[in-house]
């Protein structure tokens, strides 16, 4: 095998070894996908500014998110069906994420249940939740992150609905899946894949089944998720989640400086600028494009992070420069779980660590807190003239 090198490296290997239909699960977004690209082509109109004569000794990416030490301010977002990427995917991506000091996101649409990734790790991992119609579900799964130990709850905010992602409906990816003959087609060639597969702990949806009533079989979970999703939540609903949980929030899906406000109002510890990776509404602006306007809207009084489109340590360090104060990788490490397992993930890691800190060296500083527009060029019309 050739040197891994960069994300894009993983990324071959991943649509390789895995499955089209969970390939494309990862690598694709909603409709025209338009949000989907931009998210990443948006990162690359900005420049860095290369510095010279600068004492690089000593350098030191460890920052804090949350209150959290952390060996690089990023994070492994939450991403469903991660365990259908690799065998027991979430709990070896959790276990690469502890190991390299960065926190670990976990899915309510995961595999590995909070019980079996709490089984497998040492030390806390953050629960990611999707509000439900079901409230006593919920309860009972906000309860099941307590008992686990997680340090913080992510409430995304953005899927009230569910975004129509073509490929997913083209390749049959639903609970049941409803494969075509060219997947099935598909299937047969990724043996390597399906023996990993016969070994893994589970093979369906942990958080649900046998804690939901009724649901007993993929059929019965196909309904019970189609309908699932509570379209009517508001911003009192997560007002009274937070006092549910009782410890750190992050909410996750700000777009707009008005709801940045508004997630301030109700006592966020942090909120994450995010699009959903572009696979919510399209033709909603990239997340690096939206930042500076939320950062206006809400300064230093709550931490902001930023999740879509990072691939590389470069990405991170435009973050970080514009003011997000920590960042998340879903496919960046999804590529590499995917090509490698638990080595892949630490090897993605790895990657971004070493552009990051190389990055943030030829730009003339030694502490990621340093951090500041002075490092980028931007240009002026990047944020754009809209009308709203």
């Amino acid at each position: 095998m050739p040197p891994i090198t960069t994300i894009q490296d993983l990324k071959r290997l991943h649509e390789r070894r895995v499955p089209r239909m969970f390939y494309d699960y990862a690598e694709s977004g909603s409709w025209t996908e338009q949000t989907f690209r931009e998210n990443t082509t948006d990162f690359e109109k900005i420049r860095l500014r290369q510095r010279v004569a600068v004492d690089m000794t000593g350098r030191s990416t460890a920052s804090q998110m949350i209150g959290e030490d952390v060996a690089m301010p990023v994070a492994l977002a939450p991403v469903g069906i991660t365990g259908m990427q690799h065998a027991d995917g979430e709990m070896k991506a959790a276990r690469a994420a502890e190991k390299f000091g960065v926190p670990f996101t976990l899915s309510t649409m995961s595999i590995n249940s909070i019980e079996e990734v709490a089984g497998f790790t040492t030390k806390p991992f953050w629960f990611q939740l999707y509000v439900m119609r079901d409230t006593d579900y919920i309860s009972r799964l906000i309860q099941r992150a307590k008992d686990a130990k997680c340090s913080a709850l992510v409430i995304t905010l953005d899927l009230q609905i569910l975004g129509q992602r073509h490929k997913d409906i083209k390749n049959g990816l639903s609970a049941p899946p409803k494969p075509t003959l060219k997947t099935l087609a598909n299937l047969a060639t990724k043996w390597a894949w399906g023996i990993e597969m016969l070994s893994a702990k589970r093979r369906d949806f942990g958080n649900i089944i046998g804690h939901v009533e009724g649901i007993s079989d993929p059929k019965s979970l196909s309904t019970w998720a189609a309908e699932s999703f509570d379209p009517s939540l508001d911003w009192n609903k997560v007002a009274r989640l937070k006092e549910q949980w009782g410890g750190k929030v992050i909410l996750k899906g700000i777009l707009d400086a008005e709801d940045a406000k508004m997630a301030l109002k109700v006592g966020a510890d942090a909120i994450i600028v995010s699009n959903h990776g572009g696979r919510q509404l399209d033709g909603a602006l990239s997340s690096i494009r939206a930042l500076p306007s939320i950062l206006d809207a809400v300064g230093d009084q709550v931490e902001v992070h930023l999740d879509s489109g990072i691939r590389s340590g470069q990405d991170v360090l435009k973050a970080l420069a514009m003011g997000a104060r920590g960042t998340y990788i879903g496919r960046a490490f999804i590529h590499g779980l995917g090509a490698m397992g638990q080595k892949g993930v630490t090897t993605a890691l790895e990657v971004i660590h070493k552009e990051l800190d190389t990055t943030m060296a030829l730009c003339g500083e030694t502490r990621v807190g340093d951090l500041g527009r002075h490092n980028l060029l931007v240009p002026e019309d990047f944020e754009g003239r809209w009308q709203a």
